[in-house]
């Protein structure tokens, strides 16, 4: 979404006073229609634009802040406090750079803060539905399924990657455009507060919550804590807006209840255990004897894309959201989804099936592709990485990963972690008949290398920071799969 001029002067008040053609600037009627393209990297910049310098834990953008002015920038915006520590530049001597070159500079106290209100006014220029998607797991699935199935209503823009955080939703907002029939925008957070200031920049018309689950309890303290947190994504939707959530979570229910009072859809498959006096479910669905599609209570079908019982959840929650916008099931024949690398990935490494879930871990992401793997025909191995930000909780959660394994009766277990959670991890798998314990992604190719053969199939699953992605390429030299 382009801004104006105008709209920064709105937010930030006039901007700061300089000479020559930037005051001139300042006060014509057609510096305050100009257009401009938000940036926050100085690389991307082009003549024109406007430039926000922020403060990241490896990067600070008012080192570029006069780069930004002589790329030909129309405005900049810093952080007042920091241009002379970062930037290495006095504000006259600024004023003077922006004034030969017509860029009207602005400061402000906090840069991050007013790169979410950018997004917030390029929010409010949208004349289209914001979908929020928050969750303890399957945030990212969820949201490329919300996004296929509303394809039908034209071009839909959303989050990218992992920009779900404080800068990823405002540069989502601000990157949408006139075309785009509905934005979808995720949502992560590792602490209270920040989905609220996620919610106030987007202002959502749906809000989606997937689960609640254990993710980041290290940090939040509770599963109490964490539906708390999920929940803020109400904070600024609108009145008459919907909020999405899976049936049967009695904590997630009480959480939504104390913060909103309006519309609420609950979903459910067909066999989900739904906690005693929870909410009777509005979409039910169930997945067909081939796997293949979704049967809802109305006799329709739709094509499941995705294998396992959790994606099945997810795209009934993106269903919900689809006959919330008026998108009708017959137009969703041919559905496809494209997921990032390392989720939902299905590879063949000459006669191995690796299911690659390496991307990212919480306790109960990584239960659920267990399940998955459970259902496979064949052999079945798993490479499990530790999952982090867990705290006091980390030991008993891998503990109960490692049950689920052992009680599935795998035919073979890689642990990748040498401290205290690989060794909880084996001793509550030590039943298994295959089971190694090893320091690094690349050293778990030797076990494997001794127990997998042809029509085998893998599971990798772990926390981002395990970086179990490097396994992959080590696969195919294995000697039983070398072509």
């Amino acid at each position: 979404m382009v801004l104006q001029l105008h709209d920064l002067q709105e937010l930030f008040g006039p901007p700061i006073e300089g000479s020559g053609e930037a005051a001139a600037l300042a006060d014509s009627p057609a510096a305050a229609q100009d257009c401009l393209r938000i940036c926050t990297d100085s690389r991307q910049l082009q003549a024109g634009d406007g430039f926000v310098a922020l403060v990241g834990e490896r990067f600070d953008g008012h080192h570029f802040v006069a780069d930004a002015i002589a790329q030909g920038a129309r405005a900049v915006v810093f952080e007042t406090a920091r241009l002379d520590e970062a930037a290495g530049i006095g504000l006259q001597q600024l004023q003077q750079r922006a004034a030969e070159r017509g860029c009207l500079l602005w400061g402000v106290n906090d840069g991050l803060d007013a790169y979410q209100q950018l997004g917030q006014r390029a929010r409010q220029r949208l004349q289209v539905p914001v979908i929020a998607v928050t969750g303890s797991a399957g945030k990212t699935t969820t949201r490329e399924l919300i996004r296929a199935v509303l394809a039908p209503l034209g071009p839909i823009w959303a989050s990218r990657g992992n920009e779900n955080n404080d800068i990823g939703v405002p540069l989502t907002l601000l990157g949408a455009s006139p075309e785009h029939r509905a934005v979808v925008v995720e949502m992560g957070m590792r602490g209270l507060g920040e989905i609220e200031r996620l919610s106030r920049c987007s202002e959502p018309d749906v809000a989606v919550i997937t689960n609640i689950g254990t993710a980041h309890i290290g940090r939040l303290g509770s599963r109490d804590a964490i539906a708390t947190a999920k929940c803020e994504i109400s904070t600024a939707l609108r009145p008459d807006g919907l909020v999405v959530i899976a049936a049967g979570d009695a904590l997630l229910d009480a959480a939504l209840a104390a913060v909103w009072s309006g519309r609420v859809l609950r979903v459910a498959l067909a066999g989900d255990g739904l906690a005693a006096g929870t909410m009777t479910p509005d979409l039910v669905g169930s997945i067909d004897a081939t796997g293949q599609q979704l049967q809802l209570a109305s006799g329709a079908a739709v094509p499941l894309p995705l294998a396992g019982r959790h994606n099945a959840r997810n795209l009934l929650l993106a269903l919900a959201v689809a006959q919330e916008l008026g998108v009708a099931l017959s137009d969703l024949s041919g559905l496809e989804v494209d997921v990032p690398g390392g989720r939902n990935r299905r590879l063949l490494q000459g006669g191995l099936t690796v299911l690659d879930e390496s991307y990212n871990a919480s306790p109960e992401a990584v239960l659920a592709a267990l399940d998955l793997l459970a259902n496979e025909s064949g052999r079945r191995f798993a490479v499990l990485g530790t999952m982090l930000e867990l705290g006091e909780h980390s030991l008993d959660q891998h503990r109960r990963v490692a049950a689920r394994a052992a009680e599935l009766g795998l035919d073979g277990l890689v642990i990748v972690d040498a401290g205290a959670e690989g060794r909880t991890m084996a001793a509550t798998a030590a039943s298994l008949t295959h089971l190694a314990v090893v320091s690094t992604p690349e050293q778990a190719a030797e076990p494997l290398s001794a127990w997998l053969k042809a029509g085998d199939v893998l599971l990798l699953k772990a926390s981002r920071g395990v970086a179990l992605e490097r396994l992959i390429p080590l696969l195919p030299e294995i000697p039983s799969f070398r072509s």
